[in-house]
């Protein structure tokens, strides 16, 4: 956990720094940023949903107008019901309209499902063009937005389509989180304190002890709470850019947890779906002599102080169970399942039948 502000964490491939992950407080710096990247002569489409592009597309679009030759906007219904191939398929039919070449530039101007779904189409779009991440959600700033994995739901399975696409740029600023809506900051806090579980028990001690702080939302506190999740998100990334090994720690929560927020229709936010996912999966652990039960409480009190739900209603365990055999995480028809050894400490694990899932849904169910 480091506790000094920082305004660059640069994320390396092979030794190389590819992209930069840039922490401000406001869109300042982004016009120098954007023209780093030679975007004088390009065409920058910008994506973003109808919530966030209410916000802040005029003043980014203004932004970006004085680094490039021209700028368009391609805005969808927010929602996940809308991160979707028919979403997808109006994306390119503007880029394709608007005479966009593989030499331009899209930004992805919004939380997680703008992300996913711009950095898909850029991975595609004429076999890729760049694109820059602009997050504006707590779950965007410290986890979708960093690592290059892109895709949309097909019909109700969770990012069935996708692709690994790099962005160029991500361009954190911390201010946006003042419009956050609680409910979106709560769902952001879900995948924070996950990686404080699978890589970091320093940092999830130093969440318990800055709580009152972060859901303040004091200024510099979240610039250290992003950070920190930031630097776990790309150490992770670094060693395993593909998510062929070491990556798939970070979906610890997610086996159940997307199961159950296809089986609630969305209805749940992600990150609530993943932290409850998560505290199933702690269950399993406790079984096995992994981790105590004073643990499962302390994580499960910080859920709570962040209204994080801690339970699930109107499901049963053969649905879950189910729906976890079509995950995207499945290898060779076993279900991949992450599990702490210790708080701080993730592995992969293969061998979780059938009756400790359903013992751990016990756990979670109402």
């Amino acid at each position: 956990m480091i506790t000094e502000h920082v305004n660059r964490i640069p994320v390396h491939l092979d030794g190389k720094t590819i992209y930069d992950i840039v922490l401000e407080d406001s869109f300042d710096a982004l016009a120098k940023e954007i023209s780093a990247l030679g975007t004088e002569k390009k065409k920058i489409c910008i994506v973003s949903d109808s919530n966030v592009a209410d916000l802040y597309l005029d003043e980014v679009t203004k932004i970006l107008s004085g680094c490039c030759r021209e700028v368009t906007s391609y805005v969808f219904p927010a929602g996940e019901e809308n991160k979707n191939l028919k979403t997808v398929q109006g994306a390119y039919e503007h880029l394709i309209l608007n005479h966009y070449d593989r030499k331009d530039l899209l930004v992805a101007l919004g939380g997680g499902v703008t992300g996913d779904l711009c950095g898909f189409v850029a991975a595609t779009y004429l076999r890729g063009v760049d694109f820059v991440q602009i997050p504006t959600t707590l779950l965007s700033q410290v986890d979708s937005g960093i690592g290059g994995k892109t895709g949309v739901d097909f019909d109700s399975y969770k990012n069935m389509v996708g692709a690994f696409h790099m962005p160029k740029l991500v361009y954190t600023n911390v201010s946006v989180l003042r419009t956050l809506p609680d409910d979106q900051f709560s769902g952001g806090m879900g995948e924070v304190i996950k990686h404080g579980l699978i890589l970091d028990k320093e940092y999830f001690d130093w969440i318990q002890t800055n709580r009152a702080k972060i859901l303040a939302k004091d200024a510099d506190t979240l610039k250290l709470l992003i950070q920190g999740s930031d630097f776990i998100k790309r150490e992770v990334v670094e060693i395993d850019p593909t998510e062929q090994n070491e990556r798939a720690t970070l979906n610890f929560g997610h086996t159940l947890g997307h199961a159950i927020e296809k089986l609630k229709n969305f209805t749940m936010l992600h990150g609530h779906c993943v932290a409850v996912g998560a505290l199933a999966a702690m269950n399993i652990c406790k079984e096995r002599g992994l981790v105590k039960q004073d643990e499962i409480d302390a994580y499960k009190a910080l859920m709570e102080y962040f209204f994080i739900p801690t339970s699930v209603s109107g499901l049963n365990t053969e649905e879950v169970i189910a729906a976890t055999k079509n995950d995207k995480k499945m290898e060779a028809g076993v279900i991949k399942f992450i599990l702490l050894d210790r708080v701080g400490h993730a592995y992969i694990d293969r061998t979780v039948t059938k009756d400790e899932m359903e013992r751990a849904l016990a756990t979670i169910f109402r």
